[in-house]
């Protein structure tokens, strides 16, 4: 039976053709995916969407039809998702930054249930804008993941900056049979914080404002950090801070790009003004954390229950997406842009399960 999405429902972003093609390659359901994100400005496939579709379509032997730059309509065919090498470059559609990390939100649950482990070279945007930066994901994503039982690690090998790209990241996947539910509805004390200021290709002196600006940020709380001055290699110039809080053993992820024109305090001020709004809220998960969980927790065995820093209306869109897939009824406490829990009973999935549909 043939699943059909609307690609404009809620915020109608790429998030829905992400979780629409993880799912249908999971579950080896046909899907038909149409509108596909009209909510944006420039509506339709883009190169870093199409490369996650084709990525999708070569992983797992299938078809597609639509797989064309700004297409708003595509229908997936999965075949068998078996692990192996494989090589990604967004380039080799258009030359931009489309993100790495988007495209490998899209492939890692057909692969974590492979019947082999699986190596991944991705070319493209390493820290871009409106994705999630390879380290959060190395550091705060994967981790988090590695606590439900999943196995993968990444490596940036060359980071690529917006809106140049060019950048180099390796991912490794090791099959699992189980997910193991979470239960994270209390904040443990705050540890420690630390993070990275980043040049490429720029001076030092940059990566030093971002770094005393958010000290004398956080001062003001009477918190402290730790720092590192990173010369990251890249094809081209860029420049961003990440910081990651520790609670106990989870971390939560903020970070900002710099830009032309952008002052290096501007961008520190924003990192420091989205920690504080988690540290203030009392969430456990913060939230962009919480909608990379959310196919994961559908997936475990068990009850799954998260207390986020903020319900955002990405999160209840790919829940939506998600109930369309799965026989799962998530329970979403909380309104948009406040503190929230978020809890769902998964389907205990595993390799040869056989998976009813949403009803």
């Amino acid at each position: 039976m043939v699943v059909r999405i609307d690609g404009s429902v809620g915020e109608g972003g790429g998030q829905i053709l992400r979780t629409s093609l993880a799912l249908a390659a999971l579950l080896a359901r046909e899907v038909e995916i149409a509108n596909i994100r009209r909510g944006r400005k420039v509506p339709g496939l883009q190169p870093q969407h199409l490369t996650a579709v084709r990525a999708i379509r070569d992983i797992t032997r299938g078809r597609v039809l639509g797989d064309e730059l700004g297409s708003e309509l595509l229908i997936f065919m999965p075949g068998k998702c078996e692990g192996g090498v494989y090589e990604f470059d967004v380039s080799k559609i258009r030359a931009s930054a489309g993100s790495v990390s988007l495209i490998a939100q899209a492939v890692l649950p057909a692969l974590l249930f492979a019947p082999r482990p699986t190596h991944l070279v991705l070319k493209g945007g390493t820290h871009v804008p409106f994705s999630p930066p390879t380290t959060y994901v190395e550091r705060v994503f994967l981790p988090m993941l590695q606590r439900m039982g999943g196995r993968a690690s990444m490596r940036t090998i060359r980071w690529g900056w917006y809106p140049q790209g060019g950048g180099i990241v390796e991912v490794d996947i090791e099959p699992v049979q189980r997910l193991s539910a979470i239960a994270l509805t209390k904040r443990e004390e705050l540890v420690r914080i630390e993070g990275l200021a980043v040049v490429s290709n720029l001076p030092l002196s940059i990566a030093e404002r971002l770094c005393r600006r958010l000290l004398q940020r956080l001062a003001r709380y009477e918190l402290v950090a730790e720092i590192e001055l990173v010369q990251a290699p890249a094809s081209g110039r860029g420049t961003g801070l990440f910081v990651f809080a520790h609670y106990g053993d989870i971390v939560a992820g903020f970070g900002a790009l710099g830009e032309v024109g952008k002052r290096a305090e501007a961008v520190a001020d924003e990192v420091s003004g989205a920690l504080m709004a988690h540290h203030r809220s009392g969430g456990v998960v913060d939230r962009h954390l919480a909608d990379q969980l959310l196919i994961y927790m559908a997936l475990a065995e068990g009850r799954s229950t998260i207390a986020v820093s903020e319900i955002t209306t990405h999160l209840l869109t790919n829940v939506w997406v998600i109930e369309q897939f799965l026989p799962v009824k998530f329970e979403v406490k909380g309104e948009v842009g406040k503190p929230g829990m978020v809890s769902v009973e998964g389907v205990g999935f595993h390799p040869g399960a056989t998976v009813p549909g949403a009803s």
